[in-house]
């Protein structure tokens, strides 16, 4: 497949997730009983470096039916969330209304986000296996400074590449640590419910960590924080152990493996 085939791509990914928003908002996995009665779904790793957030302006990109940036909103911050999924923006406008935020949401694909959105904000944030779903790392950060104030900050956690790696349930190498050849995936169920026999198709590719630091340095943002982590915040792969509360490893692999990173960036 033509790598540089935007609408090939978008249309199969675009079609997975919109299959996906039913079986997630009912998840116990995104627990939204929870979520309206007030719990914040940001993460540790995430809020160490997000700081007070109160009377920010905050763009969250690649955002499913917007939960993180609906407890943005909680927090005191003017919050967009941007998705190229239109069932998950609608069931994400839905919850706001619940929980009587003025959330804003947008529906588009991250590259074709200038085409819609002029605004630049305080703080560009993204999280947990969102840029494996685009092809062109660069195109990303320049998306990303292009939102941003002078000054302003981006926050980032995903999950490390090192994990994309194994096959699905983590008995060997299967993909290459290096962007290479789309890997194009036929997968039966969902991360957040396994039970489902909902079908899927999904086409995304691998980021290593330096083509990532290296595309946001390019686009005139300035590395302020790096990190790694041996666990993940949420129990999403197969064969883990919650080793802590919240915090999950594949239990063949302990915390022999980086299981997520984030960065801090600032534009220059």
């Amino acid at each position: 497949m033509d790598i540089l085939d935007k609408e090939e791509y978008l249309k199969v990914n675009r079609d997975t997730w919109n299959n996906k928003v039913d079986i997630h908002f009912d998840s116990a996995f995104y627990d939204n009983e929870a979520f309206n009665s007030g719990q914040n779904s940001l993460k540790e790793i995430e809020l160490e470096i997000l700081g007070d957030v109160k009377g920010k302006t905050i763009l969250h990109l690649q955002c499913h039916f917007g939960q993180d940036t609906i407890s943005f909103s909680r927090m005191g911050a003017i919050a967009t969330g941007v998705d190229f999924s239109d069932k998950a923006i609608d069931k994400a406008r839905e919850l706001a209304t619940i929980n009587n935020t003025n959330t804003r949401f947008i529906l588009s694909d991250v590259y074709s986000l200038p085409e819609v959105l002029e605004e630049k904000f305080d703080i560009v944030f993204t999280s947990y296996g969102t840029i494996g779903w685009l092809p062109d790392i660069e195109q990303w950060a320049r998306v990303v400074s292009q939102f941003l104030k002078p000054g302003g900050k981006f926050v980032f956690a995903e999950f490390h590449p090192v994990v994309w790696m194994y096959d699905n349930d983590f008995t060997h190498v299967a993909y290459n640590y290096f962007k290479d050849e789309p890997i194009v995936e036929h997968e039966e169920g969902t991360y957040a419910d396994r039970t489902t026999n909902s079908k899927h198709t999904t086409i995304t590719w691998n980021h290593s960590t330096s083509s990532v630091i290296n595309a946001l340095i390019k686009s005139g943002i300035k590395i302020m924080a790096f990190k790694e982590y041996d666990y993940s915040p949420y129990n999403c792969f197969n064969n883990t152990e919650e080793f802590s509360p919240g915090k999950f490893r594949i239990k063949t692999f302990g915390n022999k493996i980086p299981m997520v990173y984030s960065v801090l960036g600032e534009k220059e």
